[in-house]
């Protein structure tokens, strides 16, 4: 059985990529930082059948990540996939936009990325695993959102990151990608509405509406769409696909 390590596994995209890995015959580390929600991921996926470890873990420190990535090699075998979801999303107008806030989420959605893959390519190295990795970025990789100055930077860094990455991990036979979702139904997305609701005066349902509006398919994405963009990355016939960014979004970025 192939191991798999995913961070942000508790909730969400990464959740819905946790079992997404599991169908696909692949023993899961479970990385997040609130253990009860990874508990019930992991409960889940044995209760299927499945095999997977829970790895408290926050992702924005060099040593827990070290801790996970031996703790999977160790416990599951050799690691062949690496899905980094973690990530954090924060709204505000730039002036009211603080060093803080900037540097939590660079912490949360660039560092992360880069002490997971770092840590997990190294071991994919020393095991002669031609692995795959796949990092779920945004459609804010590709275009900016107003309020968003620090989100949007963190999400452009971690394309960089990815594309930079693929050059020197291609001579070794590893892939690295990004996802691009656009708006996904997940707590996340829930926060956001309510953030909008609040600023604007609307109410819930009217600034989900309006958000909705603006997606040509007409309808948020769920996690489980975005967990199964991660096939072809993953597939034999991927193994050429590098340093790519596949962006799911109901058309709203065309």
């Amino acid at each position: 059985m192939r191991a798999a390590i995913v961070t942000g596994a508790g909730r969400g995209i990464g959740r819905a990529m946790a079992f997404e890995l599991s169908n696909l015959g692949y023993a899961v580390a479970l990385a997040s930082r609130t253990e009860s929600e990874l508990l019930q991921t992991r409960d889940r996926i044995v209760d299927g059948g499945g095999r997977a470890i829970a790895v408290p873990c926050d992702v924005t420190h060099e040593g827990a990540v070290q801790v996970l990535v031996d703790l999977c090699r160790d416990e599951l075998g050799p690691i062949h996939a690496v899905v980094a979801a973690a990530g954090q999303a924060k709204s505000a107008p730039l002036e009211k936009t603080t060093e803080l806030d900037f540097r939590s989420l660079y912490d949360a959605n660039v560092l992360s990325v880069f002490h997971l893959v770092k840590a997990s390519t190294r071991r994919m190295i020393e095991d002669g695993t031609e692995g795959r990795v796949v990092v779920i970025a945004s459609t804010a990789a590709h275009k900016g959102f107003k309020y968003t100055t620090a989100y949007t930077a963190s999400k452009h860094a971690v394309l960089g990151f990815v594309r930079a990455a693929a050059l020197e991990l291609a001579r070794r036979r590893i892939t690295i990608n990004a996802i691009c979702p656009g708006w996904v139904d997940t707590a996340m997305f829930d926060a956001t509405v309510e953030n909008i609701a609040v600023k604007t005066g609307v109410t819930r349902d009217e600034a989900r509406r309006r958000i909705v509006a603006e997606i040509p398919l007409g309808s948020v994405l769920s996690a489980e769409e975005v967990a199964a963009a991660i096939r072809p990355f993953l597939a034999d016939e991927g193994a050429k696909i590098t340093g790519q960014a596949f962006v799911i979004d109901g058309g709203e970025t065309l």
